[in-house]
Parts: structure tokens; sequence; C-alpha cells
């Protein structure tokens, strides 16, 4: 990301779920025992007799008694916050909420959000969540939260007023692109349950995935997807599948990994580089043995500027590898690890501890991953709903019967029919399936 003071979180019943990709430490594998040289410390004397005055001259003339506990724990998370927008510190209860999130349950609106300029900005709402059927967008900026403005309050001082119980409205007040005046979205808070593979068949021989979060089971989960499609379809193998990333705004790297394996042959995946030469991992193809569950068809990935960190990673991995063509807008930018690690009183410390960089080494850091086919979010009006109706042969009083054609024509309308209701409703998906289709004419042409 840019320089913006953000970090990326989702909106949760009682806590903030951090996005992006993440690794997982339990409080054994922090060096938190004393082992650690005050050499390698490296404390600076003075600045921690700074931060001593301060604290007692906040205990004896703040207007109000300050907290102990809540100063130190202020000081943690400024201390994290001040690092990267992604680095922050966990107490338990927010800690115990992240780990029920990437189960695929928890409490709230269902976005994920960053802060920007000193509002809440939307990364991604998740799919079929209050937030996602009440509107909001990728992009949107909150303003109000009520009656209270955004502006001047801190990310998690803005979650914790959006928190709630499940069934209790709030009202959002946001700024849109392209709109004139502020939109005003009331939207009731709702327990989130994320289903992260959804799938269907879009024609004959033509499949569709859709991954809204990376989640623990989200690599078993696409297989049942792959093996459902496989089975409507009547055939050992697709023609073709559109993997839709958009609004996707990553999760864990275990799954990044094996759904960009379920795809590969061979190829590289994803590499990490840490701040130490002996911090460096790399995964390939092999590292989860599973060959290209559609042996080679075609596929179409679609992204846009609400999919990072592991949708980049996959999205990047079947770009380098030749795997698949990318379609879309530019993706988020996300390009850094962040590694949970326990602390020994039940909270923890996230904090942003390596790059990641494509099969090519390339850093998607701030970059984002460029589309190779750039399709903008479009509304789709056709020209028959204008009234506009062209005259063929067939309209023409007496014209000639074709006598090798057979009669499908109800058949040809109705697909006529699903293909303009497909553009209407997502031109960018109508788009990837004609891809598709062309890839598929391609790969069977060559044989």
């Amino acid at each position: 990301m840019t320089s913006k003071k953000s970090f990326v979180a989702s909106l949760c019943l009682g806590a903030v779920l951090g996005a992006g990709l993440t690794l997982h430490h339990d409080a054994n594998a922090v060096r938190s025992d004393g082992e650690a040289s005050e050499a390698n410390l490296d404390l600076p004397i003075e600045e921690l007799h700074t931060f001593t005055e301060v604290y007692q001259r906040i205990k004896l003339q703040y207007v109000d008694e300050a907290d102990s506990k809540e100063l130190i724990e202020n000081a943690i998370r400024g201390m994290l916050s001040g690092l990267d927008p992604h680095s922050n510190y966990l107490d338990k209860s927010e800690y115990q909420e992240l780990k029920i999130g990437t189960t695929g349950e928890f409490g709230g609106l269902g976005i994920e959000v960053t802060m920007e300029n000193g509002f809440v900005k939307v990364v991604s709402p998740i799919d079929d969540t209050p937030a996602m059927n009440a509107g909001v967008e990728a992009g949107d900026l909150i303003i109000r939260l009520d009656d209270k403005p955004v502006k001047g309050l801190s990310l998690s001082e803005a979650v914790d007023i959006m928190r709630g119980k499940p069934g209790d409205a709030i009202e959002l007040t946001i700024v849109r692109e392209g709109e004139d005046k502020p939109i005003e979205l009331s939207i009731t808070r709702d327990i989130i349950k994320v289903r992260s593979v959804k799938h269907r068949t879009l024609e004959p021989g033509y499949g569709y995935i859709r991954i809204s979060q990376f989640q623990s089971r989200t690599t078993d989960d696409l297989q049942e997807a792959i093996d459902e499609l496989l089975e409507e379809n009547e055939d050992s193998e697709l023609s073709g599948l559109v993997l839709d990333l958009r609004n996707n705004p990553g999760g864990l790297l275990n799954a990044a990994v094996g759904v960009a394996d379920t795809f590969l042959d061979e190829g590289g995946i994803v590499s990490i580089k840490g701040r130490h030469e002996g911090e460096q991992v790399r995964y390939g193809s092999e590292t989860v043995v599973r060959g290209d569950r559609l042996n080679g068809a075609p596929i179409v990935v679609l992204i846009n500027g609400g999919s990072a960190s592991a949708s980049e990673i996959v999205s990047g991995a079947l770009q380098d590898d030749s795997r698949a063509v990318i379609m879309g807008s530019k993706s988020f930018g996300k390009g850094s690890v962040q590694t949970i690690n326990e602390l020994r009183q039940g909270g923890a410390v996230k904090m942003t501890t390596a790059r990641y960089y494509t099969p090519s080494g390339r850093s998607i850091q701030a970059e984002g991953i460029e589309p190779d086919i750039k399709l903008s979010r479009i509304k789709v009006e056709l020209l028959e709903d204008l009234g506009y109706q062209p005259v063929t042969e067939a309209d023409l009083t007496g014209h000639l019967e074709n006598d090798t054609s057979e009669d499908e024509g109800d058949n040809k309308s109705a697909k006529g029919n699903e293909q303009d209701e497909l553009a209407r409703r997502d031109y960018q998906l109508y788009e990837a399936l004609n891809l598709l289709k062309g890839l598929q004419i391609l790969r069977t042409a060559q044989k």
C-alpha cells in the first residue's frame, strides 16, 4: 500500500478481524522467555525515560483518572500501528474473533475496511452479508456512523461504533465516486456466515467458481465444487472455468497455495522473503501434490480493486505460469505477510514479517496485479430494450426457407435470453465467458 495511515480489518460483532495474508504462531514460538540478549534488544534508554515521564504526567495531571492498564495497552497499540498499516495488537476478545473469522463465521455487517484520509474506506463487502445486500460497494468512503462523524476517529473507534447485537440497525453515510451527494444506507447487523466457495454452470461445459475469502476449508471446498461441476456436465473435464476473485480481501496463506496448486501441474506459486537471509520460503505446485484438476482447460480469473493479498497470490501465480488469463481491473496491492504471535496473557501481536513475490519475482506490494485484459465495470443496456429491432432475411416476405436447419428456434432463443440477462447483470462475467469460448475453440483447433 501507499503511506496512508490505514490497515485492513473486518467489521465483527466484538472485534477487528485482520484481512490479508496471515501466518499463526503460538506463545511458545515467541522468544519471550528472556533468551534474547540485551544487546539484540538495543533499548533506547533516553526514549524509555521519556516514556516513563509522559506516563507519570498523565497519571498525575490528566483531567480524569487514567487507568494504568489501558495506558500501557494503548502504548502497545501505537507502537505496532506506527510500523505499517497492517501491524496491530489484539486483546483476548479480538484475537478469539480473529480465529473464529478464519473458520468462516463471525458477527457484524460483513465488510472489509481500511482507514484512509481520516475516513473508513470499504475494501470490499463480503458476499451474502447485510452490507452486500444493502448496496455497500468496494471503494466507498464511510463519513458518518448514525449521527457521529467518522473524521477524527481511529479505525478501532469507528469499528466499536459499528459493533452491536444482531438485529440492531446502524445508518452509514457514504461518499461514492461518481455520485453527486452522499448516500445513506441503513444496515441491520447479523451473524456473518461466510461461504467461501460457490459454484454453478454458466453454460454446458463452462463452469463458474466464486471464492469470497481464503479460509481453512477453502481448498477442500474448491475440490468439491469442481467435482460437482464435472458431475453436472456429465463429462470427464470442463471446457473452461471462470474463477471469480473480485472483492476477495485475502485470508490464509495455505489456502491460497492450495487453490493455485489445484490448477497447476508444475510451476511456482509464491515466494516469501523475510528480514533475515534464512527466512525465505518458496511454494510451488509440488507443495501439495494434486495436479491440474481441469486438465489444461482454459481459465479466466476475474479481479478488481477489492482483490487483495491471497487473491493476488493466486492470480499472480496463474498469470506468471501462463495458466490463466487475468481479466478486470488492477488489484489492491497488498504484498506483505502478517504473522500472528499469541501472547501469554491470551492476546496476540499481528506483525508484518515478510513480503511475498510471484513466481517471476514480482513484488505486488503497492503495485497490485495488472490484468491481462482490462475491463471496466459498466452497465449494459441492450438495443432491444430501447425498441431497436434489426431487419433480417427471415423477416422478408416470401423468403426462402433453410432446407438444412433443424427446429432449434426455441432453444436458441432461450439461450440468447440467458446471455442477455448475464450481460445486464454482470458484464465482466459475460465477457469472461465469451473469452473462455474463444480459448476453447483455439484449443480444439490445435489438437
